[in-house]
């Protein structure tokens, strides 16, 4: 009931965990002797999702407070007289039993690109005392479904001060809890005092309710009662592992994320030899990797791929797909994990869109589909038809995806504006910064004929490819080819939204995706509701905005212009894109949609803004200090002329310091964007042409011929 990741081998649906399994161990024992194997129960399925409070491990724990997982899933508990109790109960019981005697309210605060795991959380002890001061310990159900923070000490936009400091935690409960160590995690919410959200998790949730909320009203008008809809991603995480001890002489990535200086070795990607090749079997990266999937596994998140990626030393994991709640949250765990579990393979993950100039960096396409809650694939035209039995309703959602990646396609482009985004947009490695849609041919000709006026059921057909050898199988190609160079691609039943940075936290994303789907087809039924016939308002749409269907080659150098000439959204700078958080048109989408108020669309750009501005402020601050302590110092040992270098740092503080004197954070922001892809690449140069004279035993940097050859054999598993 959505989309799989685009990845081989990654479709379907993640598992919930099933009943108890007791006799696992003799099940599988019987399935080898009778000579079978037993896909329900394989033993390599054990410890499968047992440090999730959910399905069968948290039915036990719940049938002794006299509930079972069904009031789990029901999300109406949470406002229960008697249910919060139990389930704290038995969320503490179960916990104790995993020798976990902690509990946090686990959040998102905005713009927590360096945060380690991108959340916050105050873990607090079970522990309280009997009348005779015996230890006991205790959970209730207010413990779970509320907790109270310090709202101002977080990125808020002007929304919160120290006098006005009130922050607040509720419990998502479609989210489930999950343990780590001695703590539970509860995920929630964070509002202010006065109800603007503070966090990432809320207006994802806003965002998401209103999808489903005018789509179940667009489907009643089109005749399919449905009680709403649920939107279902998969996340391609992309990743580098690096040597630690490489990573730890280097102040720029351990501050930042990527290098601002480094001289490229004579060999990087230039034979395409990393891309999907083997990991190495007796290599430390893939002893990592696994643990980071048996991790994973644990906790219901089945990383069902893993593979090397394009760069040296890059690599990849994706998951079965999920609800965008859901999977936002597990994407969170698993970047976290990876950090975690690197160290002790001797290895540095790093999560940066860009870690090294002159290979690729690294995005999370984020594959978006949306299907009703009884299942209807609203991007799988034979499953919509069949279960609505209306053949219009797909070509109607069709084109109100199309209008609405047309007229938001700025918000698009914002929502993918992090600081590393900087480097990959339209780099030959990512998609361009125009934001247009590919549904290929047969799709392109069949709406084509439909806003023309021939309406009919839309049957997408496979084509046969041949081999050529009789004892190989006919290949059957999908309609849809593969367009890489397209930032929002169809295909496989879902859109893949291949422009997000993989530091991201995709909530924004998810935000904007759903909440200008949301606002088109609120629109759509507001002109039924007025006298319009669906099929006609769609037909409308595709006239207006079927220029946003772009099939071609993206990475084209004349495309951009193109564009421009057709009035598409083309934002070249991320400071640019931000700003369009407070275009008019953008804060009425998400206020009519109920995601954000004006004085919340104002606070969430200033937030990202200053992220901007700090991030390239680190960074600054590494290339001068690296410069100064390490590379002029390594140029003079060697008998070289360090005076470039000196007049580089001094431009680079000079820069610094117009950036603090500018009137605001927009305009500090625009000048650290200069900074950052003019002088500090002109500066960059200097130091690299320095380092490359300079003999390799008096450079006292980690060199990229030291951090990108991890995996080359030579390894053994720690």
């Amino acid at each position: 009931m959505g989309c799989g990741s685009s990845t081989p081998g990654g479709s379907g649906s993640a598992p919930m965990v099933g009943s108890s399994k007791p006799s696992i161990r003799g099940l599988h024992k019987q399935a080898v002797v009778e000579g079978i194997h037993n896909v329900d129960q394989p033993s390599l399925s054990e410890g499968y999702g047992e440090d999730v409070f959910k399905g069968a491990v948290a039915d036990k724990y719940l049938k002794e407070q006299g509930l079972t997982c069904k009031d789990l899933d029901d999300y109406t508990w949470i406002n229960d007289k008697a249910k919060p109790d139990q389930i704290a109960k038995a969320m503490m019981c179960w916990a104790l039993d995993r020798k976990a005697t902690s509990f946090c309210h686990w959040f998102q605060p905005m713009a927590s690109t360096f945060r380690h795991g991108d959340t916050g959380c105050v873990q607090m002890s079970m522990l309280e005392f009997n009348d005779d001061g015996t230890p006991t310990f205790e959970l209730k159900g207010k413990n779970i479904l509320f907790g109270e923070t310090d709202g101002s000490s977080y990125p808020n936009g002007g929304m919160r001060d120290t006098h006005t400091a009130g922050g607040y935690l509720a419990i998502d409960p479609s989210s489930p809890v999950f343990l780590r160590g001695d703590c539970i995690f509860i995920p929630a919410c964070l509002v202010s005092f006065d109800g603007k959200a503070l966090d990432e998790k809320t207006p994802l949730h806003r965002a998401h309710q209103a999808m489903s909320k005018e789509g179940a009203r667009l489907f009643k008008h089109m005749g399919m009662e449905i009680d709403g809809m649920v939107n279902n991603i998969g996340l391609e995480q992309e990743i580098f592992f690096v040597p630690r001890e490489a990573y730890e002489r280097r102040l720029d990535l351990q501050f930042t994320g990527r290098t601002v200086m480094g001289r490229m070795p004579a060999r990087g990607q230039e034979g395409c030899d990393h891309y999907m090749a083997p990991i190495y079997t007796q290599g430390r990266v893939l002893a990592c990797m696994k643990e980071i999937q048996h991790q994973c596994f644990k906790l219901s998140i089945p990383l069902k791929t893993r593979h090397r990626e394009v760069a040296p030393n890059q690599y990849e994991f994706a998951p079965l797909f999920g609800s965008v709640i859901t999977q936002t949250d597990q994407n969170l765990v698993v970047m976290q994990i990876c950090e975690e579990v690197a160290t002790k393979h001797d290895l540095a993950c790093l999560l940066q869109e860009k870690p090294f100039a002159g290979v690729n960096g690294s995005g999370k396409h984020n594959n978006w589909s949306i299907s009703t809650l009884c299942g209807a694939q609203l991007l799988n035209p034979s499953d919509l038809t069949k279960k609505s039995g209306n053949s219009e309703i797909f070509p109607v959602v069709m084109a109100a995806i199309v209008a609405a990646i047309d007229q938001y396609g700025d918000l698009m482009r914002l929502s993918v504006a992090c600081p590393g985004n900087d480097f990959r947009l339209g780099a030959m490695e990512a998609p361009p910064s125009v934001i247009s849609t590919y549904l290929g041919g047969q799709l392109t000709d069949y709406l084509t004929e439909f806003m023309n006026g021939n309406v009919y059921e839309y049957k997408p057909s496979t084509s046969p490819v041949n081999l050529g050898v009789d004892i190989l199988p006919v290949v059957q190609a999908p309609a849809e080819d593969r367009n890489r160079t397209s930032p929002f691609p169809f295909g496989g039943h879902r859109f893949e939204f291949r422009a997000v940075g993989s530091t991201q936290n995709v909530s924004l994303v998810n935000v904007v995706l759903n909440a200008m789907t949301a606002k088109v087809f609120s629109d759509i039924s507001s002109r039924i509701e007025a006298g319009e016939t669906a099929v006609e308002v769609a037909q409308d749409l595709l006239k207006k905005h079927f220029r946003s269907i772009f099939n071609g080659n993206g990475y084209d150098p004349e495309w951009p212009a193109k564009a421009d000439a057709l009035g598409l959204h083309h934002i070249d700078s991320g400071v640019e894109a931000i700003d369009k958080f407070v275009d008019p048109k953008n804060v009425e989408l998400f206020s009519s949609m109920s995601v954000f108020t004006e004085e919340e669309c104002k606070a969430r750009r200033s937030i990202l803004l200053d992220a901007y501005v700090g991030t390239i402020e680190m960074e600054v601050g590494c290339m001068c200090d690296m410069i100064t302590q390490h590379a002029i110092p390594s140029a003079k040992a060697a008998g070289m002329d360090s005076t470039a270098m000196q007049s580089g740092v001094i431009e680079l503080k000079a820069a610094m310091a117009a950036i603090h004197a500018a009137a605001d954070n927009f305009e500090a922001a625009k000048l650290c964007r200069v900074l950052r892809l003019e002088t500090m690449i002109a500066v960059r140069k200097i130091v690299d042409d320095v380092e490359g004279e300079c003999p390799a035993n008096l450079w006292t940097l980690a060199t990229y011929h030291e951090l990108l050859f991890v995996d080359t054999g030579r390894d053994i598993p720690r």
